[in-house]
């Protein structure tokens, strides 16, 4: 700061000093480096006092229930800012208060801090993590007592507590209290032994996984997931996957990787692909380096690699999950309780399983936090949700966690994989089989990066008044708009009142209906938002009827990225692609 100071980078200065962090879709975010609106000692010590300050008024057995912190392997040399160094001052903050903490000894996947929280009832737990972003980067990301990541009002009224607590106290600093206090308590032998035990609820078939021929291939991409996904699989009955060993260890710089996000696909993945041509594996999965969310690739033969999106993976998984539970629910009836979750910006594939089978199927607000908060919301009414995912490689299988979670999905891959084998079907062939059935589902995602955010918000208000001071646009192209949602603004055409059911951070919804196909009226939507830890401005094409993939052509099919498209649905109520093929 004082280099800043010296050579009059007021604009830097400003940036860093004038404003602070926001929770966002995963909490606090941003680089690490000095500065109120950055992650280093200082802001995360003002943000577990405004937590404690919180919690205080708000839990009043916080000192018998405690809190959960969790870390995973950043750092950054030349300050010395560390995950596990940040995790021991929150633990501090906590433990100078006499709040019990239960502090991992160890780095660990993100979803084992929100499962911890519900196994040992915690009053909250704070993950110390970036998760994908670049190594630059930080997070503090904060669970709620449910499990689920916090939401509104908490978030705002976390962030006043953080405003009233920004002078340290005394025994904040003290990081020795991590080792001298009796209120610090390590769950990590017990979290893990109880969170894989806890997998048998999602494995179907382990005796069938046992005499599997197939061979996996595991990249953890320089983060926490190695240790993890091998005892997962071994839960499950197969043998440990192959780890890529230039990726297997934790590296904060993620060095053989441009990107630390395997949902960037084959660029990323070349190293995990070589590997399993050389040792004759047909699976690929991918961790990102907290293990919240996973990547898959499949060999097809004599076609080289398919790498599924996250809505291809999720049309999988939410039939594998449904046909799973059918088996052991054969009455019909039972299916009344039964949901699944998607954020309004991903594939509608869930929806159109929904229609046919006669389960619940309800859209979320952008990031995993909703679908958390739902799911411990349709549970205490007695539902069950069986499988819940976001675009962005985010899965859950089951509800032991409310997050997003890619140790347990990478597992489930596989035993999805080894049983699809004994029909003789790959996975992407399964994939064609459910778009036979429920509709062909494609999407087209993308994004760009801009690192002014004043940028950000004028595309937004070009989008709000492209039509005049507060009038949305009436068309794209040749395609009529017949549905706008602004979950900013809080607008909503298609609602009597036009008012938006809930609110949050940038996104505008489209439903765009195609003006020039004479028969099978075509329909999508065009989804825009934005992500202020890395002001990424994102879109998503989505929900397309049959008629735009006859107008596109088969290869659209091949195309890797993420426009979700629903085809004319069949009428016949057919449960399951495979049942038919066998």
């Amino acid at each position: 700061m004082e280099s800043l100071v010296r050579e009059g980078h007021v604009v830097e200065l400003r940036r860093r000093l004038c404003s602070r962090m926001t929770f966002g879709t995963a909490g606090l975010r941003a680089e690490m480096s000095a500065g109120f609106a950055c992650i280093n000692d200082l802001t995360v010590i003002q943000s577990t006092q405004g937590m404690y300050k919180y919690l205080a008024k708000y839990v009043p057995d916080l000192k018998t229930r405690g809190l959960v912190v969790g870390f995973d392997t950043r750092a950054q040399t030349s300050s010395g800012c560390t995950s596990e160094r940040l995790a021991r001052l929150t633990a501090a903050v906590m433990l100078c208060k006499d709040v019990p903490v239960y502090l991992f000894s160890t780095y660990v996947p993100t979803p084992f801090v929100p499962y911890a929280v519900m196994k040992y009832g915690a009053a909250a737990g704070v993950m110390i993590t970036a998760s994908h972003n670049r190594k630059e980067d930080n997070g503090y990301k904060v669970y709620w007592h449910n499990g689920a990541q916090i939401s509104s009002p908490h978030d705002k009224e976390i962030l006043r507590c953080i405003e009233e607590s920004s002078e340290p106290w005394p025994g904040s600093w003290n990081e020795d209290l991590v080792e001298s206090s009796r209120l610090r308590r390590d769950p990590l032998e017990d979290v893990c032994r109880s969170y894989m035990e806890e997998l048998n609820t999602i494995c179907f078939h382990r005796e069938l996984n046992t005499m599997s021929p197939l061979k996996f291939v595991h990249s953890s991409f320089h983060g926490v997931g190695h240790n993890y996904v091998q005892r997962a699989f071994q839960q499950f009955g197969f043998p440990p996957p192959i780890p890529v060993p230039e990726q297997k260890d934790p590296d904060p710089d993620f060095s053989t990787v441009s990107c630390p996000n395997p949902e960037e696909g084959e660029s990323v993945l070349e190293l995990s692909l070589r590997l399993a041509e050389r040792e004759e594996a047909r699976i690929v999965v991918a961790t990102d380096p907290d293990a919240d969310r996973l990547a898959v690739a499949e060999q097809n033969d004599n076609c080289g690699w398919k790498v599924f999106t996250g809505n291809e993976l999720a049309a999988l998984l939410g039939w594998w999950m449904l046909f799973n539970w059918k088996e052991a629910h054969p009455d019909p009836a039972d299916t009344e309780r039964v949901y699944m979750l998607a954020t309004t910006v991903s594939s509608k594939i869930l929806k159109a399983f929904a229609r046919i089978e006669g389960f619940h199927f309800e859209e979320t607000l952008p990031g995993f936090k909703w679908i958390g908060n739902r799911i411990h919301e349709l549970t205490k009414t007695g539902k069950e949700v069986i499988f819940s995912f976001e675009e962005s490689i985010g899965f859950l299988c089951g509800n032991m966690v409310l997050d997003k979670d890619g140790v347990s999905t990478a597992a489930v891959v596989a035993e999805m994989a080894a049983y699809l084998h004994t029909k003789n079907l790959s996975m992407n062939q399964q994939l064609i089989n459910i778009y036979e059935i429920y509709g062909y589902h494609i999407s087209r995602t993308s994004y760009v990066i801009c690192n002014d955010p004043p940028t950000i918000h004028r595309i937004f208000s070009r989008l709000r008044n492209s039509g005049g001071s507060g009038v949305y646009p009436e068309s794209c192209g040749d395609y009529c708009i017949t549905h706008i949602r602004d979950v900013t603004t809080g607008y909503d055409s298609s609602q009597p009142d036009k008012k938006c059911v809930c609110q949050s951070s940038s996104f505008v919804y489209f439903l765009i209906d195609e003006k020039r196909f004479d028969r099978n009226k075509c329909s999508f939507n065009i989804s825009f938002r934005s992500f202020r830890c890395q002001e990424i401005a994102k879109w998503s094409h989505s929900h397309f009827r049959m008629a735009l993939l006859q107008h596109l052509g088969p290869a659209a099919l091949s195309q890797r990225s993420s426009i979700t498209q629903n085809s004319v649905q069949h009428q016949e109520n057919v449960i399951s692609p495979v049942w038919r093929r066998s």
